[in-house]
């Protein structure tokens, strides 16, 4: 039996996308696919559904540096209703804790501090960790308890921008695997009057910006889909980049280390080497020799 033939086409390098409310990041990677006909996809970093802003969603080659793009810094702005928790710490929870007090601003700048730096802190019950193989908002939909376990994450900044008596807008830059929601339920819970999030918009995500953001309307009914496809190195820039010449980018392309020469070279660390503004490789450097952990296709 014949089987039919794919007509996606290989689409290479990234979009940052300003994903709009109610859609799931695996909703909006599906769309761009069919806007694109793209063959491959996927987002570094999933959004709530409730949340916006930025989505970064790579194809084809780009999917390889996803990782380097997921363990970047993250940037936030968030607003926090006072008086209530939810069970899934946002609007579309249900109450399990209200209060009548409200937090004065002296009193949540006080706390502030204890929430920069590496902190412990407990994931939300509605988040996309896996237990025992399964996703902890599955099981806390089906109605089971879910325990999970403290974790260290890194905040780099939380600030005030705007509060009244009813609710806090803040803005927070992190590290990988931070919760915004968690940061709001345990605001609540210090300043004793409950707290969930309202309303949140990711700003950055690693190279990726707001600045940098399309919306779905923009790519596909305003005819910016060429406009918003970045370069595959787009995924790369925070990392150092070695230029080789094309009889190294070949080595490279075909598993073999090479050694670095020149003043300027790097000794150690992670870096991607490039050849005529074309990702080649990337990989670690030990003792001046570059091996690839993963090579890119992309035509020379």
């Amino acid at each position: 039996m014949n089987q039919k033939r794919s007509n996606r086409v290989v689409v290479d390098g990234w979009i940052a996308l300003d994903k709009p409310t109610s859609m799931t990041s695996t909703q909006a990677v599906s769309r761009l696919k069919r806007i694109y006909n793209a063959k491959k996809a996927g987002h570094a970093g999933t959004l709530d559904p409730l949340a916006t802003g930025l989505l970064p969603v790579a194809f084809g080659e780009a999917t390889k540096t996803v990782p380097f793009v997921q363990d970047g810094e993250k940037s936030y702005r968030f607003t926090v209703t006072w008086g209530s928790e939810t069970d899934t710490d946002d609007s579309e929870g249900r109450v399990v804790h209200a209060s009548d007090a409200r937090p004065s601003p002296s009193a949540i700048e006080a706390l502030l501090p204890q929430f920069i730096g590496e902190i412990q802190q407990t994931p939300p019950q509605f988040s996309a960790i896996k237990i025992a193989g399964e996703r902890a908002y599955d099981l806390a939909r089906d109605g089971e308890q879910v325990a999970l376990k403290p974790r260290a994450v890194t905040i780099y900044a939380l600030e005030i921008i705007e509060t009244t008596e009813h609710e806090t807008q803040f803005v927070m830059a992190c590290g990988k695997g931070a919760y915004v929601r968690a940061i709001a339920r345990d605001l609540g819970r210090l300043l004793g009057c409950y707290g969930h999030v309202t309303a949140l918009r990711r700003t950055r995500v690693g190279p990726f910006t707001e600045n940098d953001a399309f919306t779905l309307d923009e790519i596909e009914n305003q005819n910016m889909a060429g406009e918003a496809l970045l370069t595959v190195e787009a995924g790369l820039t925070e990392l150092p980049c070695v230029i080789v010449d094309r009889d190294t980018a070949i080595r490279l392309r075909r598993g073999g280390s090479v050694i670095l020469r020149g003043r300027d070279a790097p000794s150690e660390g992670v870096v991607y080497a490039a050849c005529g503004g074309v990702p080649v490789a990337f990989g670690e450097i030990v003792e001046g020799a570059l091996t690839p952990a993963r090579v890119f296709n992309l035509p020379l």
